[in-house]
């Protein structure tokens, strides 16, 4: 496989410029103001169009084995790479549950057979597993998981002496879902006893509070310090959680570093009115004015990654009472859209949704030879056409839930080529399923 890109607007490491990029197999051979094409390669002409590192999401719930109705690797990563993500960590809550070394790989194993996308499978942490745990070869999976907060899945860890043995024995990535567990039961219970079971989803974020989240989040901070421990929180969700983060240190030195998801920089609490439980995330969708504070976290440094948190149900799923509905909703192909959505409105530069989607999160888990527009580098690359629209429609979402909270919406931007390892798997709306993404590869000592 051999293509050469000419004269296409490349955004990496800050800056802006036009450049040719040769790709030869796998990698990326070349980058130069002009390059020859004196190796035979197809040549596709990037004028007008701009190129991005692929983005990689951190976190995510493909549903395999076990909930495959709901979504399944293939599906979901097929809808990944048309929405430009090109590599993915997806989460241990699965039936079984990844949380012994042997259903791990099983899960490697099934996505070697069918992910269009690169991949890697977080080890699911227990009140009983830190033996298994120190057993893993953390080169080969991107981190720990630990629940600390309940969510779809019946994976909590609230045994503080197992959490505090994973705080202080694991020399991994350890992330984190952080809500605490008490707090919301209590709640619960207090509304239902004020309104009955009856009750509309706008109850869901006072139901799981800004204190619930606050609380836990701090408590694993705290915990981290302690014992220096390499943590990632997953998906704020509010405010008052930045106090616990630092923009002051590179993101290179920094051994507590945490995630904004795309639903929480989009949707606000009046969207339950319309949206109902298509919104119903944990944690939960909260105020406008959480959502303006986590925007400018994430644009000073002090949340280091966007993700998406993708997890899909099926619409039927969704459609029940409040509380007999999941938690979590499909996202993975439409979130590099919605950040160039905010590019549009002038919220957030070109560069700064490149190192937040892709370079932050490459250095983050220290993956290798990924993340960067790099000679050297493996070729996951997303070319976008800036002045191509696109509205969401069931006929164009590839989820296998079928549904999505942005259908309807229409995009400024669009993504029109997306390449993982070399190949061109995603063309125009046309898929080359012949070769399938590859175990990402970790540099940790």
């Amino acid at each position: 496989m051999k293509y050469l890109i000419k004269n296409i607007n490349i955004v990496n490491e800050g800056e802006i410029f036009t450049n040719d990029v040769l790709i030869v197999d796998e990698l990326i051979s070349k980058i130069d103001r002009v390059i020859d094409n004196d190796v035979n390669a197809t040549e596709i002409n990037g004028e007008g169009f701009i190129l991005m590192p692929g983005a990689i999401d951190d976190q995510v719930h493909f549903r395999e084995p076990g909930l495959t109705h709901k979504g399944e690797i293939y599906t979901e990563a097929k809808a990944a790479v048309a929405g430009g993500v090109t590599s993915y960590m997806e989460m241990p809550n699965t039936v079984p549950q990844a949380t012994t070394l042997e259903e791990l790989e099983k899960k490697y194993s099934r996505a070697a057979q069918c992910s269009l996308a690169n991949y890697s499978f977080l080890l699911g942490g227990t009140n009983k597993n830190l033996e298994e745990a120190l057993k893993a070869d953390f080169t080969k999976i991107s981190g720990l998981k630990l629940f600390l907060g309940s969510s779809t899945g019946d994976m909590l860890v609230d045994n503080e002496k197992a959490i505090e043995a994973f705080f202080s024995k694991i020399n991994a990535v350890i992330s984190v879902h952080c809500e605490n567990d008490v707090m919301i039961k209590e709640r619960q219970k207090q509304i239902i006893e004020e309104y009955g079971e009856d009750i509309p989803a706008y109850f869901h974020p006072i139901i799981r509070s800004e204190e619930a989240c606050y609380s836990s989040s701090r408590h694993a901070v705290e915990l981290a310090k302690k014992h220096n421990t390499r943590l990632h929180v997953f998906h704020l969700s509010t405010a008052k959680e930045l106090s616990l983060f630092t923009n002051k240190i590179p993101l290179k030195q920094k051994r507590i570093t945490s995630e904004v998801c795309i639903h929480h920089l989009w949707f606000c609490d009046d969207d339950y009115k319309t949206k109902g439980n298509f919104i119903k995330w944990n944690p939960s969708v909260k105020t406008a004015y959480d959502r303006e504070k986590l925007f400018a976290a994430m644009l000073d440094g002090t949340i280091d990654v966007v993700a998406t948190d993708h997890a899909p149900h099926t619409f039927e799923e969704k459609s029940q009472a409040y509380l007999k509905a999941p938690s979590g909703g499909p996202l993975i192909q439409h979130s590099i859209q919605a950040m160039l959505d905010f590019y549009d409105q002038k919220k957030i530069t070109l560069p700064m949704i490149v190192q937040k989607m892709s370079h932050n999160v490459a250095d983050l888990f220290n993956i290798e030879k990924r993340g960067y527009i790099r000679e050297g580098y493996y070729a996951d690359l997303v070319m976008v056409d800036l002045k191509k629209p696109q509205t969401v429609t069931k006929e164009n979402m590839l989820y296998k839930c079928g549904w999505g909270p942005f259908e309807g919406h229409t995009f400024k931007s669009s993504v029109v080529k997306t390449f993982v390892n070399g190949h061109l798997v995603f063309d125009d709306g046309k898929f080359d399923e012949g070769k399938f993404g590859q175990r990402l590869v970790f540099k940790r000592g």
